[in-house]
């Protein structure tokens, strides 16, 4: 049987890993530097993802090498949180890039709704081993938006959106997300139809002007040629008379 649990009652309840991947904690250190031996040392023997590569061993080793490490009023837990993704390289780093980019994800000041919710599922894609459940995924996602686009899902869900089931939720946030996508789709349409439009109506002038243009210039030719024929002097008319001469 499906949870029948509002979004908003689920994330009310002890979860885990929403947070970033490494959340590093302040540092209230008065003094504090890592030092470039240090992140060498933790670069000789990285963490790549492949098959060969032993997780586990990777941990170890990685805690081996951290309990070296002390430093005044820092926690040993920070300096891990911190140094960490030097240990990893490749796929390995990447997946860690790619899960705080999901857990930091923000709509863009220029993006539509229905852009950043296509931006954050191709995240989502590309980091298949990101462990956000569904219900972390749209929390964020939704949290992630401008007032504007929050108000307008809240609509739709005729009230909180996140007062509703977490399936609800997805499919309010996928329906208005086809919805901008098929007006974007008309309005294009719409626009591609006005530009065909406009330049049928642009060909029709463009001949028109150079017909007028042509009438025109018959027209003063032939004026200037009907005043010079006026203007030119006709010799007077004269009456021949022929003398008839009977022989």
């Amino acid at each position: 049987m499906a949870n029948q649990r509002t979004m908003a009652e689920l994330l009310r309840a002890p979860t885990e890993g929403y947070d970033e991947a490494i959340m590093v904690p302040p540092i209230l250190a008065e003094q504090f530097e890592l030092k470039h031996s240090l992140i060498n040392m933790l670069t000789l023997d990285q963490f790549f993802r492949l098959e060969k590569d032993n997780p586990h061993d990777h941990i170890r080793w990685f805690n081996k090498i951290t309990s070296t490490i002390k430093y005044k009023d820092l926690p040993n837990s920070a300096i891990k949180l911190m140094i960490f993704a030097f240990s990893l390289v490749g796929a390995a780093r990447r997946t860690t890039n790619l899960r705080n980019e999901i857990s930091n994800f923000h709509q863009r000041f220029d993006e539509s709704f229905h852009e950043a919710w296509d931006r954050y599922k191709d995240l989502l894609r590309a980091c298949p081993h990101h462990s956000f459940t569904k219900l972390h995924q749209l929390d964020a996602f939704y949290n992630a938006l401008n007032l504007a686009d929050q108000d307008s899902l809240n609509s739709a869900a005729g009230g909180n959106l996140l007062e509703r089931r977490t399936q609800d939720v997805l499919t309010i946030i996928e329906n208005k997300s086809k919805v901008r996508n098929s007006q974007n789709k008309s309005v294009f349409s719409q626009v591609k139809s006005s530009d065909a439009n406009s330049n049928s109506f642009s060909e029709i002038a463009n001949l028109t002007r150079a017909v007028n243009q042509q009438t025109s210039a018959v027209t003063t030719a032939m004026t200037a040629i009907l005043k010079q024929f006026q203007a030119t002097p006709h010799p007077a008319s004269v009456k021949a008379v022929e003398d008839i001469c009977v022989t």
